[in-house]
């Protein structure tokens, strides 16, 4: 015992190896005249270990703490307890890929729900999705996934996530029995615009040539792989955002695995879809892994199509002279393709060349009407090449409204429909619409967000604003959102809610530290709550990022008066008079 907490007291590494032997040795004393504090040192014992990541014999000793629990005769709700703290324990340990410490991870799952007190209820529900999602990472636990997928079904028929992870199952392997064709039917059933539905039938469809039924819509008599295609681009291309919409179709491919004939054209298509998406991203990363899935398209050199994507890749990469040699390439080679034209128009848009772009986008559109994104940068090129194209209904207006007609999902073009309405024709309220549809489409664009905040406060309708505010909020990460944040704590500062306007506002200023309104906004939360001093100190910090800010300054000679600091709040006072002589309120305060 005395060597144990001379080594727990220790902050060198190298005795840990040594702490668990002496903590092994404690077990053996206390084993059969004290469990309680064999049990106090097996705790320790494992946590020492779950620390050192070494979770086999993490996992060992807890069972023989559970196995002691069982022989004293535990309760089944302790020993429920018991089992879901060694889930936690291991959780981690899936990485490792260690054989011993999985199968104790499954047996703490399975002894964990069979324990439950409430057969079905929310903790029991919110269990076997965890164990579910534990199995689908252990490619040798097949047939255990499919058992727990069937089992969680039948007790939560309504709940879908069991048999989502068995439809993505079934698309990974390959194994696309009849057992999978009715998986899939069943969550189309339960969500038409379930991805893994969509995809896994119509691989299903791919292998039985039963492509009439993948969608209704299509006709007897085309190619297996238009089916596929046509799923793809109406049920999951639009609907789903960016990044799910890649992964889904990176599912696609991976259960394709190198088909031959028909599902060759087929596992094209989707690598192209799959390119077109991620330039949708517009990052320069996203651009490389663009390149590299067109890399895979089999005679792609051959196709102008696939070569034009490749040019928008290598212009979001940077790369504008590889761009612009494809397209001054395919405009010789295919002056009537629509591709050729708008490739054109995207290098000119990206270097401001708007009286060209123009021309291109015309051209574009002229042969391909009813492509929404032509649509799109024809409108913003309108938007940006003069204040009277930006003015001129049938110019940028026009547009934009033609593109979200096409594709309702295009968040950006609800933007400037947003900045359309409420720059140029002075609707706030159709702007505010916009500007909230932009946002439910992308809430990453924080602008669109902003806007209709602002806008829902300028109109009175503070219920709106919040609802945004607190949506994004909820699931905003430390650091990030700071616009959100901004706008909740001086709502709260203007409402009489000091505390929760400081709360919100700290968070803001963790976002972006050198963001001297952010600190100013605290101060006055800190003030109107009555902490003077972390308000000044709020303040001194806004003025020291931003000297200009001459209200932060005669606030914080205003906190020195306040606290009794009268020659300093003087001095202070002068700071602000030295730059603005006529600037009320420091005159005020001075005299």
């Amino acid at each position: 015992k005395g060597l144990a907490k001379l080594y727990e007291k220790s902050n060198q590494t190298d005795v840990k190896e040594d702490l668990a032997d002496v903590y092994q040795k404690l077990l053996e004393f206390y084993e059969s005249d004290d469990k309680e504090k064999w049990c106090d040192v097996c705790n320790k014992l494992v946590k020492l270990y779950h620390e050192e990541k070494k979770y086999l014999e993490v996992a060992e000793t807890w069972q023989k703490l559970i196995q002691m629990k069982q022989e004293e005769g535990a309760e089944k709700a302790e020993l429920h307890q018991l089992w879901k703290k060694m889930i936690q324990l291991l959780k981690d340990s899936t990485e490792q890929q260690d054989n011993k410490t999985e199968q104790s991870l499954v047996a703490a799952f399975e002894h964990a729900l069979n324990s439950a007190d409430t057969i079905p209820g929310d903790d029991h529900e919110n269990l076997y999705k965890d164990f579910i999602h534990c199995l689908s990472k252990f490619p040798h636990e097949a047939t255990r996934l499919e058992k727990a997928c069937n089992d969680m079904m039948v007790l939560y028929p309504t709940v879908i996530y069991p048999l989502e992870v068995l439809c993505l199952h079934f698309i990974q392997s390959g194994a696309l029995s009849e057992e999978a064709l009715h998986c899939f039917t069943k969550l189309l059933e339960m969500d038409a615009g379930s991805g893994p539905g969509i995809i896994g039938f119509g691989i299903k469809c791919l292998q039985e040539k039963k492509y009439k039924e993948a969608v209704k819509n299509l006709t007897e008599g085309k190619h297996l792989s238009c089916c596929l295609v046509e799923v793809l681009e109406t049920a999951v291309f639009s609907v789903v955002p960016f990044l799910d919409e890649i992964f889904l179709l990176s599912t696609a491919l991976d259960a394709l695995g190198t088909p031959e004939g028909p599902g060759l054209g087929w596992k094209n298509h989707v690598l192209q879809l799959k390119a077109e998406a991620l330039i949708k991203i517009g990052h320069a990363d996203a651009a490389e892994a663009a390149i590299k899935a067109l890399e895979q398209v089999v005679d792609a050199s051959g196709d102008p199509v696939v070569l034009a994507i490749r040019g928008q890749a290598y212009l979001n990469k940077g790369l504008t002279d590889q761009a612009s040699e494809i397209s001054h390439e395919l405009l010789l080679s295919h002056p009537d393709l629509a591709e050729s034209h708008a490739l054109e128009g995207f290098i000119c848009y990206s270097q401001k060349n708007y009286q060209q772009a123009e021309r291109s986008f015309l051209n574009a559109i002229e042969r391909k009407a009813e492509n929404a994104e032509y649509h799109q940068y024809l409108g913003l090129t309108y938007w940006f090449m003069s204040d009277e194209t930006k003015k001129d209904k049938g110019k940028a207006l026009t547009h934009f409204l033609k593109a979200a007609k096409l594709d309702s999902y295009l968040g950006i073009v609800f933007r400037y429909l947003g900045n359309y309405y409420r720059d140029i024709a002075g609707d706030k309220s159709r702007a505010r619409g916009c500007y909230k549809k932009a946002f439910e489409l992308d809430g990453t664009d924080e602008e669109s967000g902003t806007a209709a905040v602002d806008i829902s406060m300028e109109l009175g309708d503070m219920d709106a604003a919040l609802s945004i505010l607190n949506e994004v909020t909820e699931k905003a990460v430390v650091g990030t959102s700071k616009w959100a944040w901004l706008r909740r704590g001086l709502y709260h500062l203007r409402t009489g809610q000091p505390s929760e306007a400081v709360s919100d506002l700290q968070a803001a200023v963790r976002a972006d530290p050198k963001d001297a309104v952010c600190w100013e906004a605290l101060g006055e939360a800190f003030l109107n709550r009555g902490s003077c001093a972390t308000a000044l100190k709020s303040f001194r910090r806004a003025s020291e990022l931003n000297p200009e800010l001459l209200y932060s300054i005669c606030k914080a000679a205003e906190v020195e008066q306040i606290l009794g600091k009268y020659k300093n709040a003087i001095a202070t006072y002068q700071q602000v008079l030295n730059k603005a002589e006529d600037y009320v309120p420091a005159l005020k305060g001075n005299g």
